[in-house]
């Protein structure tokens, strides 16, 4: 499965893929998550967007952010894959776009991520380490991670 990949400042975006991101974020975040939060934080405007798209549709996106913009270090947030197309392993695909992005256009390779809990051994995978013990953030469980 191949992807089509976009990297965009927050005025680059055109009205459909902002409206096609914010719409998948609120699909695995909001329903599929089952947890009401302020999604839209007014982060936005400072990130770079990562959309992934196969066949038109955006199916995978992250939000890259330079150092100090969101934590000390460069980040990725909102790291999201299309239920349907989890199976093909596209969070792996997505991760690695993300972490070649920030390395690219951040000139970093020290990266804090804000992670699931449950995806604990996912970003492992991606050579991130535990940094702190688990947080709730909007009743999820988190924990801080750190890639270097």
């Amino acid at each position: 499965m191949e992807l089509t990949w976009k990297i965009k400042r927050f005025k680059e975006l055109s009205l459909d893929e902002l409206y096609n991101v914010l719409q998948l974020r609120s699909e695995v975040f909001v329903v599929e998550q089952n947890c009401v939060y302020q999604d839209i934080d007014g982060k936005d405007q400072k990130a770079l967007h990562l959309i992934g798209e196969y066949n038109g549709q955006t199916v995978a996106y992250a939000r890259l952010f330079k150092p100090n913009d969101y934590f000390k270090q460069a980040s990725i947030g909102r790291v999201i894959v299309k239920e349907i197309y989890r199976e093909k392993k596209l969070g792996h695909l997505l991760m690695k776009e993300a972490i070649h992005a920030i390395n690219t256009h951040f000139n970093e390779t020290k990266i804090t991520i804000s992670a699931q809990l449950y995806l604990k051994k996912f970003y492992e995978s991606h050579h991130f380490i535990q940094t702190s013990e688990m947080y709730l953030e909007d009743d999820i469980p988190h924990i801080e991670m750190k890639r270097s």
